[in-house]
This record gives C-alpha cells, sequence and structure tokens, in this order.
C-alpha cells in the first residue's frame, strides 16, 4: 500500500509539472464552480450593494450582458486554439531542430500551464454565466448577475495581457541560448542536490565494499527507464534482511524486465541469502525503483549533459549546419564538467544506525561523463576545426579545475584520442598546429600552468 501511495504521488507530481492538460483541467474546473457560485451570490446581495459598490459593476441590461458574454467566450476560442497551436508549433521545432529531450523543458513551463488555463477557464466561466442571465418575459423575471459579468471582464482584461506575456516569453523560448541556459540551470540544481563537494586533499573517501562471489542477482520487474529510487525504504528493507545490496545501474539506464540491476548478500553470515529474505529484496526493489518512459532530471546527474550533447551534435549535422550552436553547447558542457569536478562521483553509501554501510547506490564517474561529453562531439566537430577547437579548449577549462589524479588520467586519455582524431583529418597547416598546440595546453593545465593565448 505504500509503495502504491509512493507511486501514485511520484506519478501526480511529474504530471503536474511536465505535461499540458492539469493545470488547465483545474482551471475548468474552477471556472465552472465560480460560475455556478458567484450568479447565486448575486440573487442574494445584488440588491444590498451600496451605490459606491455598484458603480464600478456592470451595468448594462440581461441583453447587453449577454452579448457581452457571449463575445468573450467566442474571442476566447479563438485565442485559446492560437495558443495551442503556438505551442504545439514550438514543440515541433524544439523536437526537429534541436533534440526531442527538450521537450520536458517546454511542457513543464508554467507561464504556458498558466496561460492555456486562463484562457479556457475564462471560456469555461463565460459560458457558465451567460446561462444564468434571463430577460424579462411574462413567465420569468429578469435576472442579470452584476458582479459575474464584471468578474468575466476583469478575467477577459487579465486573458489579454496573458496573451501579449505569452507571445513574449515564447519568442525567447524558441532561441537556443534560452533553452541550453535551461538545461544548464536545471542540471546544476540535479548536481547540488544529489552530490556533495569532493573530499580535500589528503582526504581518503569511503569506500564500497566489494560484492562477494555468493551475491545473488536481484532483477528489474518492469521495463523502461530508471528514473528514480526510494533510498529510505530500501535502506529499511536490508537492514530488516540483515543484508547488504549494491544498485549498479544508473538513474537514465534502460532497464529490462527479467534482467539483474542489484546484486544483495547477507551482512554476518557466509553464503548466499536464503529464499525468504532473498524474494524480500526482490519485492523491495520492485516497490523502490520507478521505471519510466523517458529519464527524468530527478536523480539523473547525467541527462541534463546529455541534452547539451544532443543539441551539439544535431547542431553540426548537414541538415543543421550551425557551428555556432555547437560552440555555445560546448560551453555549457565545460561549465557543467567543472562543477561535477569538485564534486564526490564515488558510489553513495546508505549506512545503519551502527555504521555499517547496507546499501551501495551506483553514481555515475568522472570519466562516464566526460566520456559522454567528448565522445559524440568529438566525432561530429572532427570536420569543423573552430567547433574542435572549442573542444579542446574545453578540456583545458576541465583540465585546470580537476585535481583527484584518477581525473587527471582521463583527461589525458582524451588527449591522446583527440590528437589521433586530428591527425587523421585533412586540416590545413596552420589549423593542424594551432589545434596541436591547443592540445599542449590542456597537459599544462593539468600541472597548472596557463599560459596567455598568443594574438593572431
Amino acid at each position: 500500500m505504500r509503495a502504491a501511495v509512493r507511486r501514485w504521488s511520484g506519478a501526480t507530481a511529474d504530471a503536474w509539472r511536465t505535461q499540458l492538460w492539469p493545470v488547465p483541467t483545474l482551471a475548468v474546473a474552477v471556472a465552472i464552480v465560480l460560475g455556478v457560485g458567484l450568479p447565486r451570490l448575486d440573487a442574494h446581495i445584488d440588491d444590498e450593494l451600496p451605490a459606491g459598490v455598484t458603480a464600478y459593476l456592470f451595468s448594462g441590461g440581461p441583453e447587453a450582458a449577454r452579448t457581452v458574454l457571449s463575445v468573450l467566450a467566442g474571442s476566447l476560442v479563438t485565442v485559446t486554439s492560437l495558443t495551442f497551436s503556438l505551442t504545439v508549433l514550438t514543440l515541433q521545432l524544439a523536437s526537429s531542430q534541436f533534440s526531442p529531450r527538450l521537450l520536458r523543458t517546454f511542457t513543464r513551463d508554467r507561464l504556458v500551464h498558466v496561460s492555456l488555463g486562463l484562457l479556457l477557464g475564462t471560456f469555461t466561466y463565460a459560458v457558465t454565466v451567460l446561462r444564468t442571465v434571463r430577460a424579462s418575459l411574462s413567465d420569468q423575471q429578469a435576472f442579470l448577475p452584476q458582479v459575474a459579468v464584471t468578474v468575466a471582464y476583469v478575467l477577459a482584461l487579465v486573458s489579454v495581457l496573458t496573451l501579449v506575456v505569452f507571445l513574449a516569453h515564447l519568442s525567447r523560448q524558441i532561441r537556443v541560448e534560452w533553452m541550453l541556459r535551461e538545461v544548464h540551470a536545471d542540471t546544476a540544481v540535479t548536481m547540488r542536490r544529489l552530490l556533495s563537494d569532493a573530499p580535500g586533499a589528503g582526504v581518503t573517501a569511503p569506500r564500497a565494499p566489494p560484492v562477494p562471489a555468493e551475491a545473488v542477482p536481484l532483477c528489474a520487474t518492469a521495463s523502461g527507464f530508471f528514473t528514480s529510487i526510494d533510498e529510505s525504504m530500501l535502506l529499511a528493507t536490508t537492514i530488516n534482511a540483515e543484508a547488504v545490496m549494491y544498485v549498479d545501474r544508473l538513474p537514465g539506464d534502460s532497464l529490462i524486465a527479467g534482467t539483474p540491476i542489484a546484486q544483495a548478500w547477507p551482512l554476518r553470515a557466509a553464503g548466499p541469502l536464503n529464499a525468504a529474505d532473498r524474494d524480500r529484496l526482490q519485492k523491495c526493489v520492485a516497490a523502490t525503483l520507478d521505471v519510466g518512459f523517458e529519464r527524468t532530471a530527478a536523480q539523473d546527474i547525467a541527462f541534463g549533459l546529455r541534452q547539451i550533447v544532443d543539441v551539439t551534435v544535431k547542431a553540426l549535422s548537414p541538415g543543421v549546419n550551425d557551428p555556432t550552436t555547437a560552440v555555445h553547447g560546448l560551453g555549457h558542457i565545460s561549465a557543467l564538467l567543472c562543477a561535477a569536478a569538485g564534486k564526490d562521483l564515488g558510489p553513495r553509501l546508505l549506512r545503519d544506525r551502527a555504521g555499517e554501510v547496507r546499501v551501495v547506490l551506483r553514481r555515475p564517474s568522472f570519466a562516464e561523463l566526460l566520456e559522454l561529453a567528448v565522445a559524440q562531439p568529438g566525432r561530429y566537430a572532427a570536420a569543423d576545426p573552430d567547433v574542435f577547437s572549442r573542444l579542446v579548449m574545453m578540456l583545458r577549462e576541465v583540465a585546470w579545475v580537476a585535481v583527484a589524479p584518477e581525473q587527471h588520467l582521463e583527461i589525458v586519455g582524451q588527449v591522446e584520442r583527440l590528437t589521433v582524431t586530428i591527425d587523421r583529418q585533412g586540416f590545413g597547416e596552420v589549423e593542424h598546429r594551432r589545434l596541436h598546440d591547443q592540445l599542449k595546453d590542456v597537459r599544462r593545465a593539468l600541472i597548472g600552468r596557463w599560459p596567455p593565448t598568443p594574438s593572431s
């Protein structure tokens, strides 16, 4: 039951953040309540309102009110259709021009949600109030809900202003600089939330216990992307089972039902886990590990890098041919890698009250993040010396902030690979020499030297 509640809460929260329908649906529901409630309130208070208040309320007759509400409803349907069309066009542009993985950045935009909700809510409210306005006939008494009609007029004015703000916001949204900045900011927030600072020089980071030969595999129960894991529930279950667990799949990995994603073994006893404890841990893995149809940034440190790398590589494709965007993307990748170099990227260790390690959660290493940032851009930028130059400069910047010896080894390995790539290209003598000099500067940065770039 607890797992079901947790899953339902997570699914609902994700829907409100990344889908377009929840906020407009809520706005329509609120509009119906107000459209029914305010006319009833009018029926009780309109005759008792002071003159100072009624001077600011709608002063026309029932026919005028019906005309105003009809015009509002008809125009808002047109405006809402335009807003939806522009939103869909923006999503299509982001998917085809930049990367399909950027769609989450657009669909979770609160201004888009609020704009659609306000327009649909105002339309629903106007139609709901319209049904209560009555002209005086032989068999019925005239009824004009002054407060309700006035509220409809105010909502229409707010909707017009919102449309202007939405159009201005949309023109900014489709700029690649804005998209890269948003992804960069989200990734930086995820890193700060999930990663602690790296231990200082001379401080030995705690090590994860080795996985013994008698460890038994625990398998995924659903196929999809590993999005998040409930650490507290996982730790509590391993403590109750007197076991240790090593989760060797990363958030963002693609899981296949029936394949191993973790290993477990007894904390004290020799040999493998008994059948009861293994079944308990297997059920725990199924209950604590969330699997979705797409990657999210909730616990996936590498997802933001993946998005920016996609934009960079797409910009280098012959169909787009936008090296300037690729250079901008490499700048954001460099900033994120420099931030990651100062973080503790070792496995996350969950301990019991006695200090014993009970759960080991694998995290992307610096080597994996560096490979993600360099491999594909290096492959597709090989024909463009300017983009390749920015890629080498990125390595130089990362080399300057990296302090761990293992980080230096990874950077040197990437330098050697890029050297081979340069030698295979048909660059001119000047470009060839310039790129090799920049690669030498990467090695100098590793030892704390940063000579100034000579003027051309």
